[in-house]
């Protein structure tokens, strides 16, 4: 949607339209309604069925497809099409899952959940590569620590309202699965985040200086936007934040279809749910403060985030391993899917373990995003970031769910997104290390911009 010059109301609403914080908290919006409702889903344990099974294997599906389309494919497509044909080829597929998931509620089709979160795998990764690069370009250099809090919380918040909404609609449902009212009713919200995206602006209408003085998203041949790619994410900065990359889904089919899912009845999935992405808001926050902190360097700025990661990481991580030992001995004398948030004195410290759970993956994905931030003002160079980031964060994701649909022990999975978590943060250290107090403009960006003023 264009805005062109007119009369002083018209001037108004463009530079409204055109200003960096109205469109963060518009990709902030389409992400409550679509990935949002989709987390609420997921949020549930098996998206909401009584065998996770078929979920799980449909997040793998997910998962793969963003995994191969994400860097080498949406980068490119970003490039040619821009932020908003991006989004709308691609934001459509979550409410083609939601419903996928009520087909399978009467008619038990678990092929067409599969082929729908395929379908979304590939949707997903224009969404996350359109808002990736909004969010860490469209803002100054100081302010990108706030505009992740501001996303991460108007986001979860979506994964918040969801889960209490089907805790409202589930609360006296005795079964395992949750009501069709709930599928339909994240379905709708999905198509109005999908609607939003024709508001989205292009990065030349931004009014932003740094914005401007970085490449602009321009087209180029396949084989240069592939070269420029491959450059980008062989920068050995890049390389050694692959495995944070990596790390950030690694978690979630533990905590979801484990935790969440094989402890609790449904009613209390669904609130604890909403818990877990209110913990996401608060992580958000709290991560998007201390990395703004005006008092503080970048790069002492950076070494904060890294130290704040690894501590709460150890601490969390050792209270779900107390967790885990419990949950075998239940599980082994019969109990599943039994405990009730009225059940105070059980239940109250495997639902706070839950809310810690969802604080630490705002916390670890704020700090990814605000890394990604540094290496680049281009919007261009940033969308191979962000590829880079859904393409790993992704394969690490399938991994996790496809290890949890082969039903491998809850300690093993435990034990092993503890490892990998712990193993990224002391990887990523070189680059944590060498953050610089602001971003230049690298090699590419300068010879590319040289070739602009030649040319006009």
């Amino acid at each position: 949607m264009d805005i062109e010059d007119g009369t002083p109301r018209q001037s108004r609403l463009k530079d409204f339209y055109a200003n960096p914080w109205t469109q963060i908290i518009l990709i902030s919006a389409i992400c409550f309604c679509c990935p949002g409702m989709y987390n609420a889903l997921g949020g549930l344990g098996g998206s909401g069925q009584v065998d996770p099974t078929v979920a799980a294997n449909a997040t793998v599906a997910l998962l793969s497809a963003t995994a191969a389309t994400a860097l080498f494919i949406v980068g490119p497509l970003f490039s040619w099409v821009g932020p908003r044909i991006c989004f709308l080829l691609g934001g459509w597929t979550y409410a083609l899952y939601s419903g996928s998931l009520l087909h399978f509620n009467h008619n038990g089709n678990g092929a067409f959940v599969i082929a729908s979160g395929a379908i979304l795998g590939v949707g997903a990764s224009m969404l996350w590569v359109v808002q990736g690069a909004i969010m860490t370009t469209y803002v100054e250099e100081s302010q990108k620590g706030r505009a992740i809090a501001v996303f991460w919380i108007i986001f979860n918040l979506g994964g918040g309202v969801g889960s209490l909404a089907s805790f409202g609609l589930n609360f006296h449902s005795k079964s395992g699965t949750v009501s069709d009212s709930t599928y339909i009713a994240l379905m709708v919200l999905m198509l109005v985040g999908w609607v939003l995206g024709i508001f989205i602006c292009s990065p030349s209408r931004i009014k932003l200086a740094q914005l401007h003085a970085a490449v602009e998203t321009e087209k180029h041949s396949l084989k240069e936007t592939l070269k420029r790619s491959v450059q980008t994410v062989c920068t050995w900065r890049v390389v050694c934040m692959l495995p944070l990359f990596f790390c950030a889904n690694v978690f979630y089919s533990y905590q979801q279809n484990d935790v969440n899912g094989m402890t609790f009845n449904i009613r209390s999935r669904s609130l604890n749910g909403a818990l877990y992405w209110i913990a996401q808001m608060a992580g958000g926050l709290l991560i998007g403060i201390l990395l703004d902190l005006p008092f503080l360097a970048r790069p002492a700025r950076a070494k904060l985030g890294w130290v704040v990661l690894f501590v709460t990481g150890m601490a969390i991580w050792g209270g779900g391993f107390a967790f885990q030992k419990w949950q075998d001995r239940r599980m082994a004398a019969g109990f599943k899917q039994d405990i009730d948030y009225m059940q105070g004195s059980i239940a109250t410290g495997p639902m706070f373990l839950y809310i810690f759970y969802g604080a630490y993956d705002a916390l670890w994905q704020g700090f990814a995003y605000w890394l990604i931030g540094t290496e680049s003002n281009s919007t261009a160079r940033a969308a191979v970031l962000v590829g880079a980031y859904k393409t790993f964060q992704a394969t690490g994701g399938a991994m996790a769910w496809r290890i949890n649909a082969l039903h491998v022990s809850p300690m093993t999975q435990l034990a092993m997104n503890w490892g990998l978590s712990m193993g990224a943060l002391l990887i990523v250290l070189p680059t944590v290390w060498t953050v610089t107090q602001t971003t230049v403009l690298d090699g590419t960006d300068l010879d590319e911009r040289a070739e602009k003023e030649i040319e006009e």
